[in-house]
């Protein structure tokens, strides 16, 4: 799934960052620029429907490169209706059908299923923990194959690649960017929760 985000890139061959890293490689592109700049690794704290949109992203990457998920995103997350978790949740076949027929989303039939699941799922989740991101940090620091263990007793359509990938961009398992890139040292600043574990905490257990 990481390599996913790496491409080619007419980058200064100056730069200290590997030029097989997401972080080089989307330096001054239209889209992975500001993504990687202002989003990727960045905790989203205090906004469920963001982080259900993070989700709804990176399961329609599945079989895609990311950069056609960013290209798509504005109208991807428009037909979704903003992403909002309680209308989604509610979702009928007539709402699948027409996402169906909406050029401006994946077209999958499993993906669409899986979105209006995963919302239905975020709502107990809000039953019992009080947030999607409750419930994130009520399970935090667990390795990377817990997680994923964890996903897939919760929702749908989240295997290894999509659970890892979410929950790097989240800040709940490290890797989003090399240690010489100056966005890793911004995001340092905000505390995501993989530097609030233990130092010697194994992620790949």
């Amino acid at each position: 799934r990481f390599a996913s985000k790496t491409m080619s890139s007419s980058s200064s061959s100056s730069s200290p960052l590997p030029t097989n890293t997401y972080c080089h490689a989307a330096q001054g592109h239209e889209f992975h620029g500001p993504y990687h700049d202002h989003e990727y690794g960045f905790p989203i704290r205090g906004n469920d429907n963001a982080l259900f949109e993070r989700l709804l992203l990176e399961i329609n990457q599945a079989g895609l490169s990311w950069l056609i998920i960013l290209k798509k995103r504005a109208g991807l997350v428009e037909a979704y209706d903003g992403c909002d978790i309680q209308t989604i949740a509610k979702y009928t076949q007539e709402d699948q059908d027409r996402l169906r027929n909406d050029e401006r989303v994946i077209r999958n039939k499993l993906k669409i299923k899986a979105a209006v699941y995963n919302a239905q799922r975020i709502l107990e989740l809000h039953g019992t923990h009080g947030s999607f991101e409750a419930w994130l940090n009520a399970h935090h620091p667990r390795s990377k194959p817990e997680w994923i263990k964890l996903f897939k007793t919760n929702f749908k359509f989240t295997g290894g690649e999509i659970t890892g990938e979410f929950l790097v961009s989240l800040g709940y398992l490290p890797g989003a960017h090399h240690k010489n890139c100056i966005v890793g040292k911004e995001i340092a600043k905000v505390n995501p929760p993989w530097m609030l574990a233990p130092k010697d905490f194994n992620w790949e257990l």
